[in-house]
């Protein structure tokens, strides 16, 4: 009834198990933090400025959910974007009293809301594709419509200034009109 012995089965169970296992960290998404870094070279981040912006969060009232301390960097891990905002203003406040010259930049950021357990397995959400969260430009420095390259690559100038492509490579009507 078997047409391939057991351990070839066995072996695509533990490599199906395997692959799931590293594919979880892509269904838990992200969670909103704020990341601190150094502004200047001579400022060092250290284990004094993770407990300095461990305390300068619960006297403003900020839960967090987790402080990494990294070598060039501090990622505070928060609950939601509300507390994220919040925890911006009172760490920037906190750590650059003097505006004009900030030693720490604080910034928001996203990280990873998979366990410790899977990030210790190096199981990490995979970050490929068009990520367009921060938006887009799409522009070029090729205006002219005389251009002989813009031309040549079927472009002309629709009469409002603006460079467009022909309107058949669109699959758009003859009734279409620009606004």
């Amino acid at each position: 009834m078997n047409r391939y012995p057991l351990w070839k089965y066995v072996l695509m169970g533990m490599a199906f198990c395997l692959g799931l296992l590293y594919t979880l960290p892509n269904f838990f998404g992200e969670a909103p933090a704020v990341q601190v870094s150094a502004a200047k070279a001579t400022v060092k981040l250290g284990s004094d400025i993770g407990d300095r912006i461990r305390q300068t969060l619960s006297q403003a009232g900020v839960q967090d959910r987790g402080v990494f301390i990294e070598a060039n960097s501090i990622r505070v891990r928060l609950a939601d974007t509300d507390q994220q905002l919040k925890a911006k203003d009172a760490l920037q406040r906190s750590l650059n009293p003097d505006a004009n010259d900030p030693a720490f930049v604080v910034a928001l950021n996203l990280l990873s809301a998979s366990p410790r357990w899977l990030s210790e397995l190096r199981a990490l959400p995979m970050y490929l594709g068009l990520d367009l969260r921060g938006g887009f430009f799409c522009g070029s420095d090729r205006t002219d419509p005389a251009d002989p390259v813009l031309l040549e690559a079927g472009f002309v100038d629709d009469g409002v200034g603006i460079v467009t492509a022909f309107a058949q490579d669109f699959d758009v009507g003859q009734d279409f009109q620009w606004p």
